[in-house]
C-alpha cells in the first residue's frame, strides 16, 4: 500500500505523519485491498482541511472534512473513509455470497 501525504500551506511534521498512520491502521484493518491513499491537508485562514482519496480493488473512495483543529479534521476524515471502506467490503462479499443459492440442484 503506498501512503501521499500532502500539505497545502501546510508543513508536515512528524506528529501529524504519526497520527496519519495511526488512524490509516484501522482503515487497513478493516480493508487489506487498499492499492494506495492520497491524503491533503490543507489550512485556510481559520479552518483546517483534510481530504483523501482511497483507491481499493474496483472503486476510489474520497472523504473531506473541516474543522478548526487539523487533528480533529483527520479523525473525522478517517472516521468517514472507514465507514465507505466498511460499507464497499460488504457489498462486495454480499455479492459473492447471493448467487451460491440460486443455481437449482440437477435430479
Amino acid at each position: 500500500m503506498n501512503l501521499n501525504l500532502t500539505g497545502r500551506h501546510l508543513d508536515i511534521t512528524p506528529a501529524i505523519r504519526e497520527h496519519v498512520n495511526g488512524k490509516l491502521g484501522k482503515v487497513k484493518r478493516h480493508f487489506d485491498n487498499v492499492i494506495d491513499i492520497n491524503v491533503i491537508l490543507s489550512v485556510d485562514k481559520l479552518k483546517q482541511k483534510a481530504e483523501a482519496s482511497v483507491h481499493v480493488s474496483g472503486k476510489t473512495i474520497f472523504a473531506e472534512t473541516e474543522d478548526a483543529n487539523l487533528y480533529v479534521a483527520i479523525d473525522s476524515l478517517f472516521d468517514s473513509l472507514d465507514r465507505q471502506v466498511l460499507k464497499h467490503k460488504e457489498k462486495n462479499t454480499a455479492h459473492r455470497h447471493d448467487d451460491s443459492g440460486k443455481h437449482p440442484v440437477a435430479e
